[in-house]
């Protein structure tokens, strides 16, 4: 069985997922992409994420959206630096955010903070968002 943790990422923009992709597995994780919400829900049956590195803002199901739908660790990511997408992202209870543009080590960071939240929780009796 591997043991490396699978890191989705999911943002509207192709760029940042090329960016994001390269950084992450680059630190040893493996990594998936998608370039909308519906995307990941598609994968979803057949994969399983340590974390989710979540963009805010898509068309169609917004990060926000996606993130009641699960039960894994989310880091949102955003350009939206306003005082309603400050306040709901405080409210989220995400792992994690990051404004765009961010800083290579605080992505890692971030995800490494969820993924160990993740593992705590489950140590503790806590769930897999799978229920697996």
């Amino acid at each position: 069985m591997n043991d490396v943790p699978v890191i989705a990422i999911v943002d509207d923009d192709a760029s940042v997922r090329r960016s994001l992709h390269r950084v992450v597995e680059s630190a040893g994780y493996l990594v998936e992409t998608f370039g909308s919400a519906r995307e990941f829900l598609e994968w979803l049956p057949r994969g399983r994420a340590a974390c989710l590195v979540l963009d805010v803002h898509m068309n169609e199901i917004s990060g926000f959206d996606l993130q009641e739908k699960l039960a894994v660790p989310v880091v949102f990511i955003t350009s939206h630096d306003d005082a309603a997408t400050r306040t709901r992202i405080e409210k989220s209870g995400a792992a994690g955010h990051l404004w765009k543009p961010f800083d290579e080590q605080a992505v890692l960071d971030a995800i490494r903070c969820a993924v160990d939240q993740r593992s705590a929780d489950a140590s503790a009796g806590g769930a897999p968002a799978d229920g697996g």
